[in-house]
Order: C-alpha cells, then sequence, then structure tokens
C-alpha cells in the first residue's frame, strides 16, 4: 500500500475507494459507507488494513456531512470536494464510531502498520479527531 500521511484519504487504497463512491450512483453512496464500517466490524480476528483505511476514510466523510470539518483532500470523492453531499443519518454517525473503535483495537493491521512505521501516535490522532467530531454530531 503507498501511504503519504496519516490523514483519512492520504493512502492508495483510501483514495481508490473514493474513487468508487465518486463513480456510484447517489443512491448507493450511503450504501457503500454502511458497508465500509460493517466490514470492519465483522472482523473478529486480524482486521485487514485495507479494510481499515476505507472505513477510516468513509468516517471521514461521515463527519464532515455531519457538521464536522470539511473534506478538502483532493484524493477525496470528487463530488464532496465539488460541493455535493450525502443524506447521512444517526446510524452511520454511530456505525462509524465503533467501526473506529476497531480500526484501532488489538489485531489490526493498520495499528500494526503504523506503529511499525513508529507513527501511531499521530495516526491515532487523527482517528481520535474523527471519533470526536462524530461523537459531538451524534
Amino acid at each position: 500500500m503507498g501511504t503519504w500521511d496519516v490523514g483519512p484519504f492520504d493512502n492508495d487504497h483510501a483514495a481508490d475507494w473514493c474513487g468508487h463512491l465518486d463513480d456510484a450512483p447517489a443512491e448507493k453512496r450511503p450504501q457503500l459507507i454502511r458497508r465500509a464500517f460493517t466490514q470492519v466490524m465483522v472482523q473478529e480476528d486480524y482486521l485487514d488494513s485495507d479494510e481499515a483505511v476505507e472505513a477510516i476514510a468513509a468516517a471521514a466523510i461521515v463527519a464532515s456531512q455531519r457538521g464536522g470539518q470539511p473534506i478538502t483532500s483532493p484524493y477525496a470523492p470528487d463530488f464532496l470536494l465539488e460541493g455535493g453531499t450525502l443524506e447521512i443519518g444517526d446510524d452511520l454517525a454511530l456505525l462509524a464510531i465503533r467501526a473506529l473503535d476497531r480500526v484501532v483495537a488489538e489485531h489490526s493491521e493498520w495499528r500494526d502498520l503504523w506503529e511499525d512505521a513508529d507513527a501511531y501516535p499521530e495516526a491515532a490522532a487523527v482517528i481520535a479527531q474523527l471519533r470526536t467530531a462524530l461523537t459531538a454530531v451524534s
């Protein structure tokens, strides 16, 4: 995986996922976001990093649509950068929080990779900011 920073969209897999979300019909986008969260939460064993970064990107999108920090990354979905919006219910914000908690828990490749790179505190701070934004609006 190519990763260039700790932000929610700052890796190849998250950027690719955002491209798929951007290409999806508007009515299918909330379903794709929900799937990103549920894929993470059903992993009882070792959580794959690719699934984790999709959930992180999805959580950043949910937070932005519920009054959180606006999305400015050029790797985010174009429709959001162009002023588009999504209908985000309370249930997606709660799912996002649960998914983020799973990403930073034990048995997470995402966590292991950042710890191995000696950058876990910076990466975890991004997750904490997202979680705070989601908690404030949920």
